[in-house]
């Protein structure tokens, strides 16, 4: 644990919630059985982590699932002894020569020196506090805190195991990584063990695949690029018009900009020193007078493109707040190993705006960006959200952070006032803004409870003084606007990822992918089916007509399976009397409807964009 807890400040670390607590004192008592069970493992770091804990150890033997039994048995043992966790502080001296000794993260001296601790030790800045935690013969390098003792740990359980490279250096040893979680009860651990298999009935890769939505086809197109089949692409265009109705409404003007650009720009707006691992590798042409080679980058953010937008036209005070509305496609060097479905991808659609606004109208217009959020929020059925609002670290003025400590002082304040006032739940992060201003990331959870974070608001206080940017004043001088950032729907690829999964792939039918299955009874009726579908479809509806051989229940098993809204069962009493069977996906049979009922009503539900 020493590795993760020593970088954080003593504030944070006591502010660690009592869940993380409990969860990094079960590492330590993984580590405790371990050793009783393998006395000659070396450890390095255990640190809690979002969904529980993990020890990384390098062993003569591999660890497997298999052994999990065995070394939850000795885990128990160390928690129904109950033993105090011991807070020892220690000079750097006395720490040293104690993993010189092979006495840290052991059971007692090894033989042999305690070498990933070692390595810790020399990497904690001098004048650091350096402590140690002892629980029965067990003692860790740790900076805490933990629960008072084993007996307080709760139910826990050993969930895998995998290679991590130490410190996530490939030039490093590839260690053991074991995991597990623990919660307070054993209803909390069942309940999060239920949580974890119905995610994997709603992955959105599973579920992509099943419903036609996306692709990946790495070996030719490459690795993190989707390629959306007409399903998901369904997807796409209705939430960008949700996008663009909700943001015409709230007087944005939409732009449009190139997909690369000449790294002169990217150099003005001060992303490339920020952001340059991210990027993908320079195109280089000859092309100016005197044949020098000219880089170009394709474009991982749409901002800079956004403030030449500014800057092309003179400004007024008249003009302001300015907001300019982009779904821009952009493309982020992702590691291969950070890739993850639609979550973390390589090419991606950002629901992207700028506000270019005086200080005088920051409030009034932060305030509308955040209750667009809780729009979204309604429409989406999302009931659980939180703000988590990013400042920087005055220490890092310079390095991490422009170098602004006045401007960041004034513009931290007046996100804090505006959140405040608003009544949002949020959280604030130290040190995690971006490199031009405060941030909002907004975190969201899904039906069974996964946490996301699928949006960001920001503001710019930096970038725009950087290129230039001017607005004449009332009084006839000139200013340099502040720039609010902000993605209310993050990218496509994400949020489509986190709507399959909070939908399970059954998505409400304004945003269904296939709205309408008509379902003749037999081929008799099939000219009543493609009659009603092709009325359907004049009205805009995504309605398709089943004119296969097979019997009717295996037509409504396969439209249930593929996640249709309604399905329309079509027989002679139907055709006779124009009437359309009602069957819905959530609510089964409806009953007998006049097809002109039916529209009336679908049209509705569309237009209100009902769950």
């Amino acid at each position: 644990m020493a590795e993760e807890v020593s970088r954080k400040t003593p504030e944070q670390r006591a502010g660690m919630s009592d869940l993380e607590r409990l969860r990094h004192s079960c590492a330590h008592v993984l580590a405790t059985a371990i050793l009783k069970l393998w006395p000659e493992a070396q450890f390095a770091a255990g640190p809690p982590v979002e969904a529980g804990f993990y020890y990384d150890l390098e062993l003569g033997r591999r660890i497997s699932p298999e052994d999990f039994e065995q070394i939850e048995a000795e885990m128990k043992k160390t928690v129904k002894e109950n033993q105090t966790f011991e807070r020892v502080p220690v000079s750097r001296d006395e720490a040293l020569k104690l993993a010189e000794e092979g006495r840290l993260a052991a059971l007692g001296p090894r033989g042999e020196p305690s070498k990933f601790k070692l390595d810790i030790l020399r990497g904690i800045p001098e004048g650091e506090e350096i402590t140690l935690y002892r629980n029965g013969d067990f003692l860790d390098l740790c900076a805490g805190p933990h629960v008072m003792r084993t007996g307080n740990i709760g139910a826990f359980k050993l969930t895998s195991v995998a290679s991590a490279y130490y410190k996530g250096d490939e030039r490093n040893p590839q260690l053991q990584r074991v995991y597990g979680t623990a919660f307070k009860t054993r209803a909390e651990l069942d309940a999060h063990f239920a949580m974890l298999e119905e995610a994997k009935k709603r992955d959105h890769r599973k579920l992509g695949k099943e419903l036609e939505l996306f692709f990946f086809d790495a070996e030719d197109v490459g690795p993190g690029l989707p390629l959306w089949l007409p399903n998901g692409t369904v997807l796409i265009e209705e939430l960008e018009k949700l996008a663009k109705e909700t943001e015409f409404r709230g007087g944005y003007q939409r732009v449009r900009t190139p997909h690369l650009a000449r790294e002169s720009l990217y150099i003005t707006s001060g992303h490339l020193p920020y952001y340059k691992e991210s990027m993908f590798p320079p195109m280089e042409f000859s092309e100016d007078a005197a044949g020098d080679p000219v880089k170009y980058y394709l474009k991982a953010m749409n901002c800079p493109h956004h403030h030449k937008l500014f800057g092309a036209v003179p400004r007024s005070y008249r003009d302001l707040p300015l907001r300019l509305a982009e779904y821009g496609t952009c493309y982020r060097y992702e590691q291969s190993g950070e890739l993850f479905g639609l979550m973390r991808v390589r090419s991606m659609q950002m629901n992207d705006a700028h506000i270019y606004c005086t200080r005088e109208q920051f409030e009034a217009e932060f305030n509308a960006v955040n209750e667009l959020y809780l729009k979204y929020f309604k429409i989406f059925g999302l009931d659980k959200y939180l703000m988590r609002f990013s400042t920087h670290d005055p220490a890092r003025l310079g390095e991490k952070f422009v170098d602004e400590p006045e401007l960041w002082r004034e513009t931290e304040e007046m996100v804090r006032n505006v959140l405040v006032k608003s009544g949002i739940a949020f959280v604030e992060i130290p040190n995690e803004a971006a490199f031009y201003g405060p941030n909002i990331d907004v975190q969201v959870w899904s039906a069974i409870g996964r946490e996301f974070t699928i949006a960001t608001n920001q503001v710019d206080f930096s970038v725009p003084k950087r290129f230039g940017l001017k607005y004449k004043t009332s009084d006839g001088g000139f200013d340099t606007p502040l720039c609010i950032h902000r993605a209310p729907l993050g990218t496509h690829e994400r949020f489509i990822g986190f709507l399959i999964e909070h939908f399970a792939g059954a998505f409400p039918v304004w945003l269904a992918p296939e709205q309408v299955r008509v379902l003749p009874i037999s081929e008799k009726h099939a000219a009543y089916a493609r009659q009603v579908t092709a009325a359907l479809r004049k009205e805009e509806i995504r309605a398709t007509c089943d004119e296969s051989p097979d019997k009717i229940g295996a037509k409504i098993r396969l439209a249930q399976i593929e996640k249709v809204s309604y399905m329309l069962v079509l027989g002679a009493r139907e055709e006779a009397a124009d009437l359309v069977a009602v069957r819905s996906r959530k609510l089964g049979d409806e009953g007998a409807l006049s097809a002109g009922e039916f529209l009336a009503r679908l049209k509705r539900e569309i237009a209100n964009r009902e769950l």
